[in-house]
């Protein structure tokens, strides 16, 4: 269930609990009343993520279409390289990389953590594998140009491996909020008279103990 649908549901439920159980109106007013609130909380929420990220937020949008573009050159150093094992590497970087641009770009609000990787890592290890590009076409045999190499070599595997951690710290962030959002929900439809098998209980605990 998405966002805006648990949002919508909560709203909901709590216009058809509050006349249904707090007032005690009939079941068929309160869940009429809960609807109405369902549809207009969507309608709301609807509104908002139809507006086009450029014009919500422009900041977030230049970030990321800079992002898009980094990584579209990180993507193209993959043919570029002729080390095998840098070559896997800066692919997965491009991959992790996408997909930590999506994940932003969907939820439409950065962190200090994403801060970081737009404003600093990424750049920077496009700026690294470009360095490492040109000093790999010299075919320097120096002693410095050697040790450039090796340590550029470590870094890039260094990168992909913390991209991959970004990537999951992202992931992990967002399962959080959904099992929160569970939770509110589960606790709203036991509130609103729903059992575990999503069945609406009607009635008040004094009709259940008539018809026992």
């Amino acid at each position: 269930m998405k966002h805006s649908e648990i949002v919508s549901a909560i709203v909901g439920g709590t216009f058809f609990a509050v006349p249904f159980l707090g007032l005690s109106m009939a079941a068929l007013p309160s869940i009429a009343i809960g609807a109405a609130a369902f549809g207009a909380t969507e309608l709301v929420l609807g509104s908002r993520k139809s507006i086009p990220l450029k014009e919500s937020n422009r900041t977030l949008y230049d970030k990321i279409e800079k992002a898009k573009n980094e990584n579209q050159q990180i993507r193209g150093m993959v043919d570029k390289i002729e080390d095998l094992e840098l070559k896997k590497a800066i692919s997965e970087i491009s991959e992790s990389t996408a997909k930590i641009i999506a994940t932003v770009e969907k939820k439409r609000k950065e962190s200090k953590v994403t801060d970081s990787f737009f404003d600093y890592y990424l750049p920077v290890s496009l700026n690294i594998l470009k360095r490492y590009d040109e000093i790999e076409n010299q075919n320097l045999q120096t002693a410095e140009a050697k040790k450039f190499m090796n340590s550029a070599h470590d870094m890039i595997i260094a990168i992909n491996s913390a991209f991959k951690k970004q990537l999951s710290s992202l992931y992990q962030a967002e399962m959080i909020d959904s099992d929160a959002e569970m939770k509110v929900f589960n606790s709203m439809l036991k509130a609103d008279g729903y059992d575990a098998d999503g069945e609406i209980l009607l009635g008040s605990k004094e009709d259940k103990k008539v018809e026992k």
